[in-house]
């Protein structure tokens, strides 16, 4: 090979590299209540899933290895009612980090009912953003964008638009399959809800919330504390205005299941009147976890 060729070789790779895919995502699938003996597809499934949402460009943006954004999938099987297909429940968090610290905050915590796919050992993973192929692909493309939209939101506000935008045809695209989850009736708390919920005009300060919880007061946490936790509370007040008119709104729901812990911990050394402020918003809007008692113990 010429020097020229290797050269343009090795500017090749160094521009894939650079380029890098978005999501660094651990796949863990329980089956333990499936009666088979071939368990080898469920560690194929692992490796498959992971594959396809880690090794995917998902967006036109350069991403280096410490930018990939971490999250897992957990999928827990509960039936297989026949070869090749499976019901089952699933788990999606992805997390961020957070800046001048080593902590990562949970972005996104979702539970999926109805994660019903069919899959082959060693099957194609076969995705088009401009057509359905399966209930598989589709279900994870949705959740890579999912995460994506999540992510750029809380580091510019309504920064996941296109991400967003994405989701919209996933779902459209799945609208006449036979899977539940896609479409408006049902569950309050399925795929087409959560994107219904992020799409809704009526519901943009929640995902405004993001970018103020994340960027104006986590990312400051460390440097003024006392302001980034009003920064936060400020976020629960928005959040108390939209629950007066959606208390079910899954948003709500999901920021919750993210957070509760962490704005918890957050708010246990605030001044009193922001912790009191604070409390009485968590323990009205959230009243069924107990971890809030910690902010007014001390």
């Amino acid at each position: 090979m010429s020097k020229c060729n290797l050269f343009f070789w090795l500017s090749f790779l160094l521009v894939q590299v650079c380029k890098g895919q978005e999501l660094n995502c651990k796949v863990t699938i329980n089956a333990d209540q499936v009666q088979t003996t071939e368990r080898s597809v469920f560690k194929d499934m692992e490796r498959s899933f992971a594959a396809f949402l880690n090794s995917r460009k998902w967006t036109t943006d350069s991403y280096k290895p410490y930018e990939k954004i971490n999250c897992t999938l957990f999928i827990n099987i509960g039936q297989m009612p026949a070869i090749g297909s499976f019901l089952a429940n699933a788990q999606i968090i992805a997390a961020r980090p957070v800046y001048n610290t080593n902590y990562e905050t949970v972005l996104f915590n979702f539970a999926d009912r109805e994660f019903e796919f069919e899959y082959i050992e060693s099957q194609p993973m076969e995705y088009n953003d401009n057509a359905y192929i399966n209930n598989l692909t589709s279900m994870l493309a949705f959740y890579a964008y999912t995460i994506l939209a999540y992510d750029y939101d809380s580091f510019s506000e309504l920064g996941g638009n296109p991400y967003v935008q994405k989701m919209l045809l996933v779902v459209n695209n799945a609208q006449g399959s036979a899977h539940p989850g896609w479409v408006s009736l049902g569950s309050n708390r399925s795929r087409f809800a959560l994107l219904d919920n992020i799409n809704n005009p009526q519901l943009a300060d929640l995902r405004k919330n993001l970018y103020k919880y994340h960027r104006l007061g986590l990312d400051t946490f460390d440097k003024t504390p006392d302001q980034s936790r009003e920064q936060i509370l400020d976020v629960l007040r928005n959040v108390k205005k939209v629950w007066s008119t959606f208390p079910t709104a899954i948003l709500i729901v999901s920021f919750f299941d993210a957070k509760a812990v962490e704005l918890a911990n957050i708010f246990t050394d605030a001044q009193l009147a922001t912790k009191r402020e604070a409390y009485d918003i968590l323990t009205a809007l959230d009243p069924k976890r107990t971890v809030y008692q910690k902010i007014m113990a001390n």
